[in-house]
């Protein structure tokens, strides 16, 4: 099962927090990072790739 980190981002895109998945493809692990949301953005990995970033104050997601 793939390996994804959800980091918690803080001001000027700088980690605060991480949280490690193991999720059986991307749709599964965006589904979990989103519950990671709240008043900072979170950006998704599966180790080197970029998979989405969620943003906080507009509620978006956008796919890296």
């Amino acid at each position: 099962m793939p390996a994804y980190r959800a980091f918690v981002v803080g001001r000027h895109s700088v980690p605060i927090g991480v949280v490690q998945m193991d999720c059986i493809d991307d749709e599964a692990a965006i589904s979990r990072a989103a519950k990671l949301v709240d008043s900072h953005d979170v950006e998704l990995w599966q180790l080197d790739r970029p998979v989405a970033r969620f943003e906080a104050l507009s509620g978006q997601m956008r796919r890296k």
